[in-house]
């Protein structure tokens, strides 16, 4: 019987790489995001190439309503889920603490931190029952330090790496794995989303020096999820070789 891995934010970046690396590996997969469009063309993408099944969901994860009746009206097969990556999440603003925008705050709360609750908390639910499955939550050099400006989103990531820790405890008795990865600079439409569109300022962002890219990211997130049964990554920083922090980046 083939694996199934569950992929959330799948429509673009670090998740849809991960979607096309695990359906290369024979993985079935349930892919989740906001833009439908997106979602189906991947879906049937992977299909015609793999021939794997793929389900998808169209919801926001903010939404607790939307989680909870979207996942739970999978059918029964689906719900062996053996691999939870918990990628959604987004950057909104780079603005000192008395200068935020409220909405902006919310929304980082709500995706990176409310929303991978949301997920885990039916995922892992399955997984319990079923005695079997492995998280691995995608968080960020943000959740490791702070950087000037980056406040609330350094918060909500700093939370996931909590989270991701509590996790491992809470689950050990069930034999369910858990792992955070948590990468640095990597080039996807990350700062675009954070600057609302603005791409010439998002392209400033990887100037002179080479990014990671979502590939490589997804490529360590399939080697913490194909270790053997008794092996477990509890938690991974990846950089650029150019990056040795948040700030301290040589550009050549």
């Amino acid at each position: 019987m083939a694996k199934i891995a569950l992929i959330t934010g799948a429509t673009a970046g670090i998740g849809e790489a991960c979607a096309r690396l695990f359906a290369r590996e024979g993985y079935n997969l349930i892919l989740t995001g906001r833009r439908m469009q997106r979602l189906e063309r991947l879906a049937q993408s992977l299909n015609d190439k793999y021939n794997v099944q793929v389900a998808v969901s169209c919801f926001d994860v903010r939404s607790r309503q939307q989680v909870t009746e979207n996942l739970q009206s999978l059918p029964e097969q689906w719900k062996r889920v053996d691999v939870l990556v918990n990628n959604a999440g987004l950057s909104q603003g780079l603005d000192p603490i008395d200068q935020g925008n409220l909405d902006d705050w919310d929304t980082m709360i709500d995706t990176n931190v409310k929303g991978l609750l949301y997920i885990t908390k039916v995922v892992s639910g399955w997984m319990v029952e079923n005695g079997f499955g492995h998280i691995i939550n995608i968080g960020s050099i943000a959740g490791k330090e702070v950087y000037p400006n980056g406040n609330v989103y350094c918060a909500s990531k700093h939370a996931v790496d909590a989270l991701n820790q509590g996790m491992r405890i809470d689950l050990l008795k069930h034999g369910i794995k858990v792992t955070a990865v948590h990468p640095g600079a990597v080039e996807t439409e990350f700062s675009e989303v954070r600057f609302k569109g603005d791409t010439n300022r998002a392209k400033k962002v990887y100037e002179g020096f080479d990014p990671l890219v979502a590939d490589d990211i997804a490529e360590t997130i399939w080697f913490v999820a194909s270790r053997p049964k008794h092996v477990n990554i509890n938690d991974i920083v990846v950089m650029p070789t150019a990056q040795a922090s948040a700030t301290n980046i040589f550009r050549g």
